[in-house]
C-alpha cells in the first residue's frame, strides 16, 4: 500500500474539512511533511490524527484541494469511478443520448470531485484541461477512465493543459497541447440542433462556451422577428441560436478577428441567409459608442474581468461601465442579457454593478429572469464557491 505525504491540521481548522468542503487554506495547515512540491498526493490529518482526506498539494492560498474524504489506494480506479459518475449525472440531465445534443462538459472540476480537472465532450473527442499541477499528472489516468466510460465512442483525447497551468505550476514556454489518445473523426458538434465548429487547438477555454448553452436556448425564446446585438459573440453561439428562432438581424461583436472568424464559419454552416447577419472585428466600447441600429436584444458576455480578489474593485467597475453604455443604447421596450463569468465577483456584487449602470441611466428597469450555469456544471452544496456563471434579463422601458 503506497504511503502518501502528510498534511496536519491545526485544531481548531477541521470543521470547514469535515463539512466536506474541498479546500484546505494555508492558514489550516499546522505542518507538513519537508520536501512537498506543488502537485503531490497528500494525505490530512487532523492534530489528534484522524484522517480527514485526500487531495494535491498546492503552494498558493490553497494548500490542499481534497478529491476524496475518504482513504484512496489506487488513483486511476477512483478516477473511472469519478468520471463514470459524472457521466452519469449528464445522462439524468437528459445530454448524454440526446440526438439534439453531443457537446457538453463531462467533468466540472470540485464539482465532479476532481478540483483541478476540466473535461469537455465534443461528438467523440474529449478535450481535457487540467488547472493544477496534481489533475495535470493525472492526465494518462484520465485518459485510461475515458476509455471505460465511453467505449468505442472515443475517437480522440486531446490535452489542453496548457493554456490554464499557470507559469509557478508549469514552464509555460516548454508546455504544449497535444493529442493524448487516437485522432478526431470531427471537429463539428449539434447543440439543440444547431451546428457548431469547434476549435480547441487555437479555439479560448477548451474550444467552446459550453456553459451559455440554456442561456441561448432562452435567448431564442425572445428573437423572431427581433435586431439583436450580440457582443463578445466569439463562435457566434448566441447569434445562431437568434437567427434560427428567426431573428430578422444579427450584429456580432468581438475584438478577435479569430472570434469572428469561427462566427463567419459558423453562419455558413447553419445556411443564414444573406443579408440577415454582419460581424464586426472592434472593441465593445467603441462599436457601442457610434452604434446607430435600433436594437431590439443586446447581449452582454464578457470574459472574466476578474481572476484573482485583488481585481474584483476593478472588475466591479467595469461591469458598470459596460452595461451603462449598452442600457444607453437600448430602445423602449428593449431586453439586455448581461453576463459575468468572474467567479470572484459573486451574484450580489454583479447585481449591484447592474442596478449601479440602471440607476445612472434613469430608466425603468426590471429583471425577467436571473440565469446561472447548466446542469453539466454542477456545483457542489458543499462548495457553493464553483457557482461563477451570473446572469439578468433586463426588460428596458
Amino acid at each position: 500500500m503506497e504511503k502518501f505525504p502528510q498534511v496536519v491540521l491545526h485544531r481548531s481548522k477541521t470543521h470547514a474539512i469535515k463539512r466536506f468542503h474541498p479546500w484546505v487554506f494555508s492558514g489550516a495547515v499546522k505542518r507538513a511533511d519537508k520536501g512537498l512540491q506543488s502537485g503531490d498526493v497528500v494525505e490530512v490529518f487532523s492534530d489528534s490524527g484522524e484522517y480527514l482526506g485526500i487531495g494535491h498539494y498546492g503552494t498558493g492560498s490553497v494548500s490542499v484541494r481534497i478529491f476524496s474524504f475518504a482513504e484512496e489506494t489506487d488513483l486511476n480506479t477512483l478516477w473511472r469511478k469519478r468520471l463514470q459518475s459524472a457521466y452519469n449525472l449528464r445522462t439524468a440531465a437528459g445530454l448524454t443520448n440526446s440526438l439534439h445534443t453531443n457537446a457538453y462538459r463531462l467533468a466540472f472540476g470540485e464539482g465532479d470531485g476532481i478540483p483541478g480537472m476540466v473535461i469537455d465532450w465534443y461528438n467523440g473527442t474529449a478535450v481535457i484541461q487540467a488547472h493544477s499541477t496534481g489533475m495535470y499528472n493525472q492526465r494518462e489516468g484520465f485518459v485510461e477512465a475515458l476509455k471505460h466510460v465511453y467505449g468505442s465512442k472515443l475517437k480522440a483525447v486531446y490535452d489542453k493543459s496548457a493554456d490554464a497551468l499557470s507559469k509557478a505550476d508549469k514552464d509555460a514556454e516548454t508546455l504544449t497541447g497535444s493529442y493524448l489518445y487516437g485522432e478526431p473523426a470531427t471537429d463539428l458538434i449539434l447543440e439543440n440542433g444547431h451546428g457548431f465548429k469547434i476549435d480547441w487547438i487555437k479555439g479560448q477555454k477548451t474550444g467552446f462556451f459550453i456553459d451559455q448553452r440554456d442561456n441561448r436556448q432562452l435567448l431564442a425564446q425572445y428573437s423572431k422577428g427581433k435586431k439583436i446585438l450580440n457582443t463578445f459573440c466569439y463562435s457566434g453561439g448566441f447569434s445562431i441560436y437568434a437567427l434560427q428562432a428567426g431573428a430578422q438581424l444579427v450584429h456580432s461583436v468581438d475584438s478577435s478577428a479569430k472570434a469572428i472568424e469561427l462566427t463567419e464559419e459558423n453562419i455558413k454552416l447553419n445556411e443564414i441567409e444573406a443579408g440577415r447577419h454582419q460581424s464586426y472585428t472592434e472593441d465593445i466600447f467603441d462599436f457601442l459608442r457610434h452604434a446607430d441600429e435600433d436594437y431590439d436584444i443586446m447581449v452582454l458576455d464578457p470574459p472574466a474581468f476578474a481572476k484573482s480578489q485583488n481585481a474584483r474593485h476593478t472588475a466591479i467597475k467595469a461591469y458598470k461601465r459596460l452595461n451603462q453604455a449598452a442600457i444607453a443604447k437600448m430602445k423602449k421596450g428593449g431586453i439586455l442579457f448581461t453576463f459575468s463569468c468572474s467567479q470572484v465577483v459573486d451574484q450580489e456584487m454583479f447585481t449591484g454593478a447592474v442596478t449601479s449602470a440602471a440607476i445612472e441611466s434613469g430608466r425603468k428597469i426590471s429583471v425577467l429572469h436571473r440565469l446561472t450555469q447548466p446542469a453539466d456544471h454542477p456545483v457542489s452544496i458543499y462548495n457553493p464557491e464553483a457557482l461563477y456563471l451570473k446572469g439578468l434579463v433586463l426588460y428596458i422601458e
